[in-house]
């Protein structure tokens, strides 16, 4: 119950030198400190962390200077308050997590003057330049049970397609790809096979691969199978 939460939350602010009660105005604690006029803490309680307690806690945003949430830790270490992006988003929205073991001792996750995450200069620069190499719009957001037309995978077709007029050495495709040595080497889909000393034709794969994904224009989405 979020009600066997009250008694150690309280005590957590109480020690900070709060004045602390329960159940004001619709918020599962409010927390006042000395001096006028005082500062407001609130914080709303949940058995486990989820996203109903980040939104109550964007709506107590603007009626207090701070905002806590908490709620009972995971003895087995599985629930939200061990998943990094939870932790995130309340840096960035500027509120502090709280957790209760089971034996009541409460433990700060996150605080609500915690730095915002740092940019990753290194996902930046994939995303920039995966976005940059594809050619076009070629798959539809939000799908995940099919194979994502890559900049790389349509490279790679662009080689098999070039292959099915007949074997070519990795010289041959450096107009169609820069990379076709790495490509045809490395064959990640198996769509290429070595005939000769630096000679490559295309494989039953690469041929289903072309049939599947056949050429279309640039600016043209593939739709769903």
């Amino acid at each position: 119950m979020e009600t066997e939460l009250y008694l150690p939350i309280k005590g957590f602010l109480e020690e900070a030198g709060y004045n602390v009660k329960g159940e004001i105005v619709g918020c599962d604690i409010v927390a006042l400190s000395d001096g006028e006029p005082p500062l407001v803490v609130i914080c709303e309680l949940k058995v486990s962390f989820n996203l109903e307690l980040i939104l109550q806690a964007v709506d107590r945003a603007t009626a207090s200077d701070e905002v806590w949430i908490a709620a009972r830790v995971s003895a087995k270490g599985k629930g939200r308050e061990s998943d990094r992006r939870f932790r995130n988003l309340c840096r960035r929205l500027g509120f502090g997590m709280l957790g209760v073991a089971d034996n009541d001792v409460v433990s700060v996750i996150v605080s609500p003057e915690a730095p915002m995450p740092r940019k990753n200069a290194r996902k930046r620069s994939r995303l920039v330049r995966e976005h940059q190499r594809r050619k076009g719009d070629p798959t539809l957001g939000g799908g995940t049970r099919k194979p994502i037309m890559t900049a790389y995978r349509q490279r790679a077709l662009a080689c098999a397609q070039a292959l099915q007029q007949g074997q070519l050495r990795p010289r041959d495709l450096r107009d169609t790809a820069p990379d076709a040595a790495k490509i045809l080497l490395t064959n990640v889909y198996g769509w290429f096979e070595r005939v000769d000393r630096g000679v490559y034709a295309l494989t039953e794969l690469g041929v289903e691969a072309l049939k599947r994904w056949p050429p279309r224009p640039v600016n043209e989405v593939n739709l769903p199978e």
